[in-house]
């Protein structure tokens, strides 16, 4: 599959959140863009075009007039939006990941990061950034307005930077609870494991043993935990899998795989979480909904032990 490099006007609309109609009106009034014509007269616009209106937009949102951004050449935008980035970091966050993402540009990625982080911490970092950002980009995939390439591009560094954060985390805060392990993975066909990977992060934070099975884990291999550890608590962070017309079985075979050992949980968490009937499923069967609700459950367990 090629790499897109050539953009519609709704694929504008999408990237940059301003209408169509809008983005007209700036490129006939102000020449703010310059796009191409295909035989039939249709607007394409490149790579350099959309980053422009990213930029372009960042400013407009920030309260700039658009007559005045039109007489900015490149840089000074950029120096501008450099400028002002400390005043809205999500904004800012949003156009410079996308910038990035669009253009395999790790080093912007680094850049914005090590900036955010300083101001932010790592949590407030991935709750209020990544999360909404990743979000938009699996709409962004879904609607054909990016390549996959893109979206495994931007996913892959966010998940080292997670990872990262996880090992440093080891070597200076070890873990200091042998009575519970979490352990933590995601169903067969999971493709998305960043969730998993923030969770562990979290529980290695709050002092517990982790053990870190990842994607793709057939429940048939969930048992062999049981005869490691004193007490288990299997967390699964389900985005696309298992369907809503499989879940209940799911659910129910995981009970029969693990009711040998008393006192054997499992939290789920993540969209599927949302659309699961509580009414339906053992008691050790936990759905978390929200973060404050896993940061709860953690307390609750930590006092506990």
């Amino acid at each position: 599959m090629s790499i897109k490099t050539q953009f519609s006007i709704k694929d504008l609309e999408n990237l940059s959140g301003v209408k169509a109609h809008t983005i007209r009106i700036w490129e006939k009034r102000y020449h703010l863009l310059n796009p191409d014509r295909s035989d039939t007269n249709i607007r394409q616009y490149d790579l350099d075009n959309l980053k422009r209106l990213l930029d372009i937009t960042f400013l407009y949102e920030e309260g700039h007039k658009i007559s005045k951004i039109a007489e900015y050449e490149n840089q000074e935008i950029k120096k501008i939006i450099a400028n002002s980035a400390g005043n809205n970091h999500n904004k800012f966050a949003l156009t410079s990941f996308k910038n990035a993402m669009l253009n395999f540009d790790a080093q912007l990625f680094n850049n914005t990061y090590q900036s955010l982080l300083a101001e932010l911490g790592f949590r407030k970092l991935f709750f209020e950034v990544f999360v909404p950002f990743l979000e938009e980009i699996g709409i962004l995939w879904h609607t054909n307005t990016i390549d996959i390439s893109h979206e495994r591009f931007i996913a892959e560094l966010i998940k080292r930077k997670t990872i990262l954060h996880i090992e440093n985390q080891r070597e200076y805060h070890p873990s200091s609870n042998d009575e519970i392990t979490f352990c933590l993975f995601a169903p067969p066909n999971e493709m998305h494991d960043l969730g998993l990977l923030y969770t562990n992060f979290e529980l290695e934070k709050a002092g517990f043993n982790t053990i870190y099975l990842g994607p793709n884990t057939p429940l048939e291999s969930l048992p062999l935990q049981l005869n490691t550890v004193k007490k288990v608590v299997f967390v699964s962070y389900m985005t696309l899998q298992p369907s809503m017309e499989e879940m209940h079985s799911y659910l129910e075979k995981f009970h029969d795989l693990t009711k040998i050992k008393t006192g054997t949980s499992l939290w789920i968490m993540g969209p599927r979480a949302r659309c699961i009937d509580d009414a339906k499923i053992q008691k050790n069967i936990y759905p978390i909904r929200t973060f404050n609700e896993f940061t709860s459950k953690v307390t609750e367990i930590k006092n506990a032990y």
